[in-house]
């Protein structure tokens, strides 16, 4: 997988009672949640500084990307967390 060993910072760790292709695919699916995180968050930020600052911009909108993108992020990191063993 050359695009995932250029994306992803580590190789996944085996999960218990998985095999082969499938504990590989979530794996690499956690660690994109990741990078889908980070690029919700960074598109949030910057829909906030282009944003039309009137009464009727729709002012909210950045936040629920940024929310979005930091729960994303918070949910896979734990997950991934708990799957190599480092917590739990």
């Amino acid at each position: 997988m050359f695009i995932a060993e250029d994306l992803i910072p580590a190789k996944p760790t085996k999960i218990p009672g998985m095999d082969g292709m499938v504990s590989t695919l979530f794996g690499y699916g956690l660690w994109l949640l990741v990078l889908a995180g980070v690029f919700a968050t960074g598109f949030g930020v910057f829909k906030l500084a282009t944003a039309e600052k009137s009464r009727h911009g729709g002012g909210s909108e950045p936040f629920k990307w940024m929310g979005a993108g930091v729960a994303a992020i918070l949910l896979s990191g734990s997950l991934i967390s708990i799957l190599n063993g480092i917590v739990g």
